[in-house]
């Protein structure tokens, strides 16, 4: 009886550690903070686009992010954030008193998960804007009907992408997500 108990234990303690293994592993893996951010910070280059709730919600993540690479962007921070109202307040608030929509812009940026990612190209701000598209996307739709928002937004607020506006803010958006946001997670 004896002998027949030692290999249980045995496969008892294979099991905790390939466990402890996985688990080790996964941390790693999904752990924001186990390797340092690779976005490059650099003015002029870069801008900040983040998939919006909505969007990634609705599984349009990887034609969004394929359409971008498409276009030549180079993605040097990726990253998955789930906002809570004072870090949507605080990213958006430049448009607190200029865009009627503030309010439900900050709802629709903390009702789920979004995607924050830096991209690079020369003129990037501008570049992104352009394939962004106009804000409304019925507009975009009648004027840029090839741009993201008109073939992924709904409305002025789930407009499928938020994109950084003026140049000099690309690398202050950019730093929000990959060097502020990383103190919060």
């Amino acid at each position: 009886a004896k002998s027949d108990m030692a290999p249980s234990r045995n496969k008892d303690a294979v099991r905790i550690a390939v466990r402890e293994d996985v688990k080790r592993l996964t941390d790693w893996v999904f752990d924001p903070k186990a390797a340092p951010s690779a976005a490059t910070f650099k003015d002029g280059e870069v801008t900040v686009a983040v998939i919006k709730p909505h969007a990634v919600a609705k599984h349009k993540s990887g034609a969004i992010v394929d359409r971008i690479l498409h276009e030549g962007f180079e993605i040097t921070a990726l990253q998955l954030f789930t906002l809570d109202r004072q870090a949507a307040g605080e990213f958006l608030e430049v448009y607190n008193t200029v865009v009627p929509e503030y309010n439900g812009l900050v709802a629709e940026m903390c009702d789920g998960p979004c995607i924050a990612m830096e991209l690079r190209a020369e003129g990037a701000v501008n570049a992104f804007r352009a394939l962004a598209g106009p804000s409304d996307p019925a507009v975009a739709q009648h004027i840029r009907p090839d741009t993201l928002r008109a073939k992924f937004g709904v409305n002025k607020v789930q407009n499928a992408v938020h994109c950084t506006d003026l140049p000099e803010d690309g690398v202050l958006e950019s730093e929000f997500f990959f060097d502020i946001m990383q103190d919060t997670l």
